[in-house]
């Protein structure tokens, strides 16, 4: 039954995930209820999204929706950061890292609804420097975290003029980046359950493929809708968690 659970958990969290960010606030409070102990409870989520984050990254790139330059460019910034924020997740508390994430959604939230210039469709986008620093914090955050991330990572990408499926692709490759350094950190540390990370991943490569294929054929305007929700959806839990500890 425990497996069948963290099967469907990854496999919802992975698909949402992929497609707007915060899969994270589906998979993490899930499977906190389960009575899994936190600290692996983030570990072997990092070890999924790895996977997960990889390989929806290798087919966008195949669709040649970003090149490999630019995106090697977020190496220094999604690796340290991931790598210092696993450092610090026993330093700074839950509620703390909570209220962090509802002011950066909630700025990047207003910040979306801005006009902005149109991307043009099929354009190879390329990364401006001063979204470096922005991304740097990010990475720290999901080291030390993680739920909420994508979509701040979504938010920073489409602000600064990529198209959608172009912040997908280097918000999944950036993912995967500082989700690799946080793992070695909680390996080190001895909070990984391969019981749990095992399913996890399957589940999670499974919902990231299909919501890759998937976002290549839904409308603009609808894969608004849903970022935004979750958006929405997220914040509101968790200002919940941090109102009702």
């Amino acid at each position: 039954m425990t497996i069948i659970l963290l099967l469907v958990i990854s496999f919802a969290a992975s698909f949402v995930g992929t497609l707007a960010g915060s899969g994270g606030l589906i998979g993490m409070p899930s499977l906190l209820l389960i009575g899994f102990p936190i600290h692996q409870v983030i570990g072997s989520v990092k070890f999924s999204n790895m996977f997960s984050s990889f390989s929806s990254f290798y087919i966008l790139l195949k669709k040649k929706q970003l090149k490999v330059a630019d995106a090697l460019k977020l190496i220094p910034f999604a690796l340290f950061g991931g790598f210092c924020g696993g450092l610090l997740a026993n330093s700074f508390s839950e509620k703390m890292m909570n209220l962090l994430a509802i002011c950066l959604l909630t700025i990047a939230l207003v910040i979306n609804f801005i006009k902005k210039p149109k991307p043009e469709s099929g354009s190879i986008w390329h990364l401006p420097k001063k979204a470096y620093p922005s991304l740097f914090g990010i990475s720290v955050y999901d080291g030390m975290f993680g739920p909420g991330q994508a979509t701040m990572l979504m938010y920073t990408f489409l602000r600064n003029g990529a198209t959608y499926l172009q912040s997908l692709a280097f918000t999944r490759f950036q993912t995967f980046i500082s989700c690799t350094a946080a793992f070695i950190t909680y390996f080190l540390a001895g909070n990984i359950a391969w019981e749990i990370a095992t399913y996890y991943t399957i589940g999670s490569l499974i919902g990231s493929q299909l919501a890759v294929r998937v976002a290549q054929k839904i409308s603009t305007r609808q894969l608004k809708f849903i970022l935004h929700g979750v958006t929405i959806a997220l914040l509101l839990q968790l200002i919940i968690r941090v109102a009702f500890p």
